[in-house]
C-alpha cells in the first residue's frame, strides 16, 4: 500500500505487500523488498537496495551521498549503493549513507548516522544518536549503546559491547599530517567489553574478551582477557572463566 501523499519514482521497484507512508519519497532505481514498511516522510535516495521485511521509521534518510571538503580523508572510490539486509530496522531520523552495508536483522537507532563504506553485521544494534564513520567495520551481534562515536577505519569484531558515550579517535596530529599518512582507528577484538565514557587514542587494540572499565582512557593495547581501568588504563586482573561469552549464550 502506497500513501497518496508519497512520491515514488516510476523507476523504483516496490515489492509485494510493502507499505509506504505519507510524505515518503522514493527515488529512481530504489529496490524495496516485499513486506517492507516505510514510515512517514522517510527519504530513500537513488540506487538504494532494501531487503524484505525491513522497517524504515518516520523521517529516516537512506542512501545520502557524502558532502566532503577539499582534501578530506574520507574521499575515495565512489560510495556505490546502500544495501540493507532482510529484517533490518532503521529508526526515526537515522541517516544511512550510500555505500554502507547493513546486515540482516540489525537495528539502527533513532538519529544514528552510518557513513559511506561502513559495514554493520547481522543482528547488531547501534544505539540512539551514535555515529559509525566511513570505512568502519562492525561485526555481527555487536551492541553499540547510546551516543557512541565509532571513528573512521575502526574495526569492531563480533559480539563486542561498547557502552554509552564510548569515544574512539584516529588522528594523533588532529589534521596536521600529509595526505599520504594513514588514519588509525581502534581495533576491538571478539567479545571484548568497553564501559561507558571510555576514550581510546588512535590505533589501540582491545584484545579478545578484554574488559575496559567505565571512564578509562586507553592509551596502549589491552591484552586478551585483561581487565583494565583508570587514566591511563592499567591492567588490574584477568577476566574469569565465568564471565566469558560462551557461558552466557
Amino acid at each position: 500500500m502506497i500513501s497518496p501523499s508519497a512520491t515514488v519514482d516510476p523507476g523504483a521497484h516496490v515489492g509485494e505487500g510493502a507499505v509506504v507512508g505519507p510524505g515518503a519519497v522514493i527515488h529512481d532505481g530504489v529496490m524495496v523488498g516485499a513486506g517492507t514498511e516505510i514510515g512517514a516522510h522517510a527519504v530513500i535516495h537513488a540506487g538504494t537496495e532494501i531487503g524484505a521485511d525491513v522497517v524504515i521509521e518516520d523521517g529516516a534518510v537512506l542512501g545520502k551521498r557524502p558532502r566532503l571538503r577539499p582534501g578530506s580523508s574520507a574521499a575515495g572510490n565512489p560510495a556505490g549503493a546502500l544495501v540493507v539486509g532482510q529484517g533490518v530496522t532503521i529508526c526515526c531520523g537515522a541517516v544511512v549513507y550510500a555505500g554502507a552495508r547493513i546486515g540482516a536483522g540489525a537495528i539502527i537507532g533513532d538519529q544514528t548516522q552510518i557513513r559511506e563504506r561502513a559495514t554493520i553485521g547481522e543482528q547488531t544494534v547501534v544505539g540512539r544518536g551514535s555515529a559509525v564513520e566511513y570505512g568502519a567495520q562492525v561485526g555481527a551481534r555487536v551492541s553499540i549503546q547510546t551516543d557512541v562515536y565509532v571513528t573512521a577505519l575502526t574495526i569492531v569484531e563480533d559480539d563486542v559491547f561498547l557502552g554509552p558515550g564510548v569515544l574512539t579517535t584516529n588522528d594523533d596530529t588532529m589534521a596536521r599530517h600529509s595526505p599520504s599518512e594513514k588514519l588509525r582507528g581502534a581495533v576491538f577484538r571478539r567479545a571484548c567489553r568497553v564501559g561507558g565514557g571510555v576514550v581510546l587514542v588512535p590505533g589501540v587494540e582491545v584484545g579478545e574478551e578484554a574488559f575496559v572499565a567505565a571512564g578509562a582512557l586507553v592509551t596502549a593495547d589491552v591484552p586478551a582477557r585483561a581487565v583494565v581501568m583508570g587514566v591511563p588504563a592499567r591492567v588490574v586482573r584477568d577476566v574469569p572463566d565465568s564471565d566469558l561469552l560462551e557461558r552466557w549464550r
